[in-house]
């Protein structure tokens, strides 16, 4: 004998965890004037960013950090729905107005840092307005994400760059001396055989830095390990990692110089480099995830999706 079965019991496994696109009883209204605003603000500043600052090698990252970061709000959009509403404006209009402020002086006044950076502002306020705490510790890393979409400042990038450059030149240049190739040093300016390189800054700046820590703190939140020590251990040690990424980058740049001429080192392989630098830096930070798990326990939350 066979049991008699209930039909909504059998739905197909396909149709099974499949979410809605919009949480169910949502106010769509409020929901679509919310973000019509913020494009109204948003977009255009993104796109004087796409023919400017974003259009550059070493600030690159920004449009790839937008996405990543608006995958991650939405993939939350159910758990912030769930939340009952225990608004919080005493804490939320202050902190709106503020982050209206900050975008009107960044606009008006040609600070992109401002203007961009202020987006993180609005969302929190947003959320403490609607949702109260307990939404920005529901989406604690998408918005800290975002941090590393906002340019920075051009003091401190040159601060920190020039450093850095004349570091990994020098390294770059004694390991391939070492390794019998007759590569000089200037500064910044490498010298390989018939050829002088300028080290640049997106070669072994502080962006490049910050985009390869983005990408690492990335790995571990969608790890979703629940040992800090083990995060931020893993988190410090990203900085060395993208140090050792950009001196193979370089010394690719130099060998290829060398072998096949100033053309191909400046041409398809140059911006080829860059794909090195981040295969380079996931597979040390990978290597390095290995490592510490040898040592410490990989406690990870269990999601629910």
């Amino acid at each position: 004998m066979t049991a008699a079965t209930n039909p909504r019991d059998a739905a197909p496994p396909a149709s099974r965890g499949r979410e809605p696109l919009l949480p169910a009883g949502g106010d769509l209204v409020v929901l679509g004037l919310l973000l019509a605003g913020f494009a109204l603000l948003y977009v255009p500043a993104w796109m004087d960013l796409s023919t400017t600052v974003w259009a550059t090698d070493e600030q690159g990252h920004g449009p790839i950090i937008l996405a990543v970061s608006g995958w991650l709000l939405y993939r939350r959009r159910h758990d912030l729905a769930a939340l009952s509403a225990q608004p919080a404006g005493w804490l939320g209009w202050p902190l709106l107005l503020f982050s209206l402020l900050l975008y009107a002086v960044g606009r008006s006044q040609d600070i992109v840092t401002f203007a961009i950076g202020s987006q993180i502002g609005m969302l929190m306020a947003l959320c403490l307005v609607f949702k109260g705490r307990a939404a920005l510790r529901l989406l604690w890393f998408p918005l800290f994400f975002m941090l590393f979409m906002v340019p920075l400042p051009e003091a401190l990038v040159a601060a920190v760059t020039a450093p850095l450059k004349s570091a990994v030149s020098a390294i770059a240049s004694s390991i391939l001396y070492a390794l019998g190739y007759p590569v000089g040093r200037s500064g910044v300016i490498m010298t390989v055989g018939q050829y002088q390189l300028l080290v640049a800054d997106a070669c072994a700046g502080l962006n490049s830095m910050f985009t390869l820590e983005a990408l690492g703190l990335l790995y571990m939140n969608l790890m979703a390990y629940t040992n800090p020590v083990r995060n931020v251990a893993l988190a410090i040690l990203l900085v060395p990692t993208a140090f050792v990424a950009n001196i193979v980058r370089v010394m690719i740049l130099v060998l290829v110089t060398y072998h096949f001429g100033d053309e191909a080192g400046q041409g398809f392989v140059h911006g080829f480099a860059g794909m090195v630098l981040f295969m380079v830096a996931l597979v040390l930070m990978l290597g390095l995830d290995k490592v510490l798990g040898l040592f410490l326990p990989a406690h990870r939350k269990e999601s629910k999706r």
